[in-house]
C-alpha cells in the first residue's frame, strides 16, 4: 500500500465517521469523490446513481412524516430540500471539498467550493453507500443528513415564495389580499429597475420592494410586508390592541438550516 492509500484511507476515517458508514470496500467511496478534471475514472455514473437513491430516501422520508400533507405538497418540499444549494450546504457540513480529488486547473479555479461540484460529489457519496451496502444503507445515511433539518424548518411554508407566504397568512387571518402597484421605474429600457409598493390595508403597512422585473420587486415588497407584519403582531399585544398572543407570520426569506455539529459515530 502506498503512502497516497495510507493518507486516503486515513483522510476517509474522518469522513465515515460524519456520514456515520464505513465502506466495506473503500474504493467506492474513492471514486464517489474523484471528478473527471482529475481521471477518466469519475463520480459521474454514481451521481446518476446517487440522485434517484436520494430522491425515494427523501420522499420516503418526507411520507413518513409529514401526514395529511397532499402529493403537491410533499413534491414541493422534497424539490425544495434536494435541490443544489440544499446539497451543497450540506456537503458544507461535511467538509466534503477536504476529500475532493481534483485536477490542477480545476482546484486553481475555486472548484473545491463550487456548488454544483459539492452537490454532484454527495449524490454520488450516496450512490456509492448504495452499491457498497444496498438501499437500506444509503437511506438510512440521507435520513440522517436530513432529520435534523426537518426539525429546523416549516414544511408548510418550505419553497413557497413570499408572496404565497403573505397571502396565505392574510387570508388566515380573515383579513384582505395585499394590493401590489408598480409606483416607479429607472434606468434605460434593456436594464430598468420597477420599484413596487405592497399594501396591507387591515394592518396600514406599506412598503416598498424594487426588483429587475415587476414580479422580482413584488416578491421583495412581499418579505418587507411579511416582517412589517409580525412586527406589527408582535407589538400589537404591548400596546393593548389585542387580548390573545397574536400567530407570527411566516418567515418570507426561508435560509436552508442545518446543524451545526455533526451528530456523533454511533458505537456498534
Amino acid at each position: 500500500m502506498s503512502a497516497a492509500d495510507d493518507n486516503f484511507l486515513s483522510c476517509l476515517e474522518g469522513l465515515q465517521e460524519k456520514i456515520r458508514y464505513r465502506f466495506n470496500d473503500p474504493e467506492r467511496a474513492r471514486l464517489a469523490l474523484t471528478h473527471r478534471s482529475y481521471s477518466a475514472q469519475h463520480y459521474e455514473r454514481l451521481e446518476f446513481l446517487g440522485d434517484s437513491v436520494l430522491n425515494l430516501a427523501v420522499s420516503s422520508l418526507l411520507y413518513r412524516e409529514l401526514h395529511g400533507f397532499t402529493e403537491g405538497d410533499l413534491s414541493r418540499v422534497r424539490s425544495n430540500l434536494v435541490r443544489q444549494q440544499a446539497l451543497h450546504d450540506i456537503a458544507q457540513t461535511l467538509s466534503l471539498h477536504q476529500h475532493l480529488f481534483l485536477g490542477d486547473g480545476e482546484r486553481k479555479s475555486g472548484g473545491l467550493r463550487r456548488p454544483s461540484i459539492l452537490a454532484d460529489a454527495l449524490e454520488a457519496l450516496i450512490g456509492a453507500v448504495f452499491i457498497d451496502g444496498g438501499y437500506d444503507a444509503a437511506a438510512q445515511v440521507v435520513e440522517r443528513f436530513y432529520r435534523p433539518i426537518l426539525n429546523q424548518v416549516d414544511p408548510k411554508t418550505l419553497g413557497k415564495d413570499a408572496k404565497t407566504l403573505l397571502q396565505e397568512f392574510l387570508q388566515g387571518h380573515g383579513m384582505p389580499l395585499p394590493i401590489y402597484q408598480v409606483v416607479a421605474t429607472h434606468g434605460a429600457a434593456h436594464n430598468q429597475v420597477f420599484e413596487v409598493e405592497c399594501l396591507v390595508s387591515k394592518l396600514a403597512i406599506t412598503v416598498l420592494g424594487s426588483g429587475s422585473s415587476r414580479r422580482a420587486a413584488e416578491q421583495v415588497a412581499a418579505t418587507e410586508a411579511l416582517e412589517a407584519v409580525n412586527r406589527a403582531l408582535t407589538e400589537a399585544p404591548k400596546k393593548g390592541r389585542r387580548s390573545k398572543k397574536a400567530e407570527p407570520a411566516p418567515q418570507g426569506k426561508l435560509e436552508f438550516l442545518l446543524p451545526k455539529q455533526t451528530p456523533r459515530l454511533e458505537e456498534g
